[in-house]
């Protein structure tokens, strides 16, 4: 799968997110997609003003990207690692 697949279904995996758990939801929502290499998809958060501090929680961003990776397995069928910048 190549990054703009990914977009092109994007919004679906943000709704199956705020199904699963709002708080995630919330932390992915503004983040926009800035690579896929095939594995590692990195997440850009640099346009983002109001959670600006809360991307910087390590312990319950490791629960975020967990529940991430498994939505977009589930919905895209493909394994990815999350990055963000």
């Amino acid at each position: 799968m190549e990054l703009g697949q990914i977009r092109e279904r994007w919004n679906e995996v943000l709704d199956a997110l705020l199904e699963k758990d709002r708080i995630t939801w919330l932390a992915f929502f503004d983040a926009r997609l800035a690579e896929f290499d095939g594995t590692l998809l990195t997440l850009d958060f640099s346009d983002s003003r109001k959670l600006g501090a809360a991307h910087e929680y390590s312990q319950t961003r490791l629960k975020q990207h967990q529940l991430l990776i498994s939505t977009v397995k589930e919905l895209l069928l493909i394994d990815v690692e999350i990055a963000e910048r």
